[in-house]
């Protein structure tokens, strides 16, 4: 692998751990906030996030902290999904398809 390649890669690899952390805390203080019964993040927020690169937090935290995951709620589980895939693809294009 080339060092271009690996550059990519490394910053990719860091906006990725970056938003997915953020993701969580946010889905997190969603949750906090829904049990006192607070002012709540916008459900369009928590799914950008997730679907720009957040999704691996979003899903993470969906399943640990058990939030936005009644049935009602099944676009969350499908837009983190995807979010997940569509990441991991380009992680895959990155190191076998792009040529840098």
């Amino acid at each position: 692998m080339n060092d271009k390649k690996t550059l990519i890669l490394l910053i990719y690899g860091i906006y990725l751990l970056a938003l997915s952390v953020i993701t969580f805390i946010t889905y997190y203080a969603d949750k906090k906030k829904a049990k006192r019964g607070a002012w709540r993040v916008k459900e369009s927020a928590l799914l950008a996030m997730s679907f720009f690169g957040g999704a691996y937090g979003g899903f993470a935290a969906m399943q640990l902290l058990r939030h936005k995951t009644k049935a009602e709620h099944w676009y969350f589980t499908a837009v983190n999904v995807l979010g997940i895939l569509i990441h991991t693809a380009l992680i895959i294009m990155i190191l076998f398809v792009f040529k840098f």
